[in-house]
């Protein structure tokens, strides 16, 4: 059985706390063991809890001795802060699931984590996965969900209407923006009312980067590259050529990811850098007849050999090093049985943003073409993961730096310094050689 902690309070909807308050009036039935009470530390997101309430039910259907509740991570910086002092403090949740790639690293998972490098499951995991959620020798987590891309979303439907081909070049997208704004549409939607989506464009481009230098995650993690130098520097100056030719929405500056969905939905936009799975969670929730209509394609590099489709490793679920004794076993029962068959039965009734990390899971025949769209550039050697999954440095204010960019308060150039000198303190923090 599973209950619902009085911490997600609005999170959930009248009908889903009442369904699981429902669930909670039985006690949980006796073991052998006795019964074992969870609790789940899950993201506070609609898509994101009805999901956990449907694995969790599941798995307490097939183990009735263990008890399930669930609690609530707001997401954002207010997450990530409560995320870190409830480690510090030894009051985490017996399970949670949070991000891979770097923002883990800053967790000291080591530290803080259970090691679940020996689970029989993690023969299953792909490789890319597993080094995003490990430290030293210890892995620490299982995926939750598909990997994503970053990338391009775009109308079909105004590609097939003004009849455009996917681009391989910045050359090649800025001259379909071109006839996309004589058209009367908006070529390249923007949504800073919502901060967070202003770097895409950036983020999104760097497999772009790995293409032209391999080296490139490395050498910057031992403090000898910069964004302010090519490769790197090319997204930056992408983000100031739409922005000086016009080719932004009006209201970008308070426009919503909400609005940006909308917008390519009706047909007044074609073009919204974004993550696929935020895209298509949108798209479900709110515009299920135009799933069909959209796709994604890598943001372009200068060269055609160059451009590649970004990708970023699923969230993971982890142990903290508090759950301990009959908890810690009961604990590894739930987090495996995320990727057992039923597990991804539940897990493909969300959309899926991409393919799967972990060979129980298989996407349905029936996705989106914006997944098959993501799946054919990794089939076809024309991907990357995202900087996070390669290296521990994410600085803290790109946020605000290319909002600063895509608005003409500073150059390009300006931008990329000051989001080397943003890196270059975090990087310091983390205790790095070279910086």
């Amino acid at each position: 059985m599973f209950r619902v902690s009085k911490k997600l309070g609005a999170a959930l909807a009248t009908a889903a706390v009442a369904t699981l308050a429902l669930a909670a009036c039985s006690a949980p039935a006796e073991s052998e063991d006795g019964p074992v009470e969870l609790t789940y530390f899950t993201w506070s997101d609609a898509t994101a809890v009805a999901q956990a309430e449907a694995l969790v039910e599941a798995f307490t259907a097939e183990n009735p001795d263990i008890t399930v509740t669930l609690d609530a991570n707001p997401g954002g910086a207010e997450g990530d802060n409560l995320v870190k002092t409830r480690l510090s403090t030894g009051e985490m949740s017996d399970v949670m699931a949070y991000n891979s790639g770097s923002l883990l690293q800053a967790l000291n998972p080591e530290a803080t984590l259970v090691d679940l490098s020996d689970e029989p499951w993690m023969a299953d995991v792909d490789e890319d996965f597993r080094t995003s959620v490990s430290a030293g020798e210890g892995v620490y987590g299982a995926p939750t969900g598909t990997a994503q891309a970053g990338g391009v979303i775009y109308s079909k439907k105004i590609y097939d209407e003004l009849g455009l081909t996917v681009p391989a070049t910045w050359d090649e997208f800025m001259a379909n923006n071109q006839v996309i704004a004589d058209a009367g549409i908006v070529p390249f939607y923007q949504a800073y009312g919502d901060g967070w989506t202003s770097q895409l464009t950036v983020l999104g481009s760097f497999a772009n980067v790995t293409s032209a230098d391999p080296d490139w995650a490395t050498e910057y993690t031992a403090g000898q590259r910069r964004y302010a130098e090519e490769p790197a520097f090319q997204s930056f100056q992408h983000l100031q050529d739409v922005a000086e030719a016009g080719f932004f929405n009006e209201n970008f500056p308070s426009a919503t990811n909400d609005d940006a969905m909308a917008a390519l939905v009706d047909g007044t936009a074609a073009h919204y850098p974004m993550l696929t799975s935020v895209a298509l969670s949108n798209l479900r929730q709110n515009f299920p007849d135009a799933m069909q209509d959209m796709g994604v394609f890598p943001v372009p590099a200068d060269d055609a050999a160059d451009t590649a489709l970004t990708i970023w490793e699923p969230n993971a679920i982890y142990i903290p090093k508090t759950t301990e004794g009959a908890k810690l076993e009961a604990a590894k029962k739930f987090v495996a049985f995320f990727n057992s068959e039923k597990g991804c039965e539940l897990q493909n009734e969300t959309e899926p943003g991409g393919p799967y990390v972990i060979s129980t899971c298989t996407l349905p025949d029936d996705v989106a073409p914006m997944v098959t769209d993501v799946q054919q550039w990794v089939e076809d050697g024309k991907s990357g993961l995202a900087l996070e999954f390669i290296s521990p440095i994410k600085g803290p204010n790109l946020e605000g730096i290319l909002v600063e960019v895509g608005s003409k308060i500073t150059t390009a150039e300006e931008g990329a310094a000051a989001y080397d000198e943003d890196v270059k303190k975090q990087a310091q923090q983390l205790g790095l050689e070279g910086w």
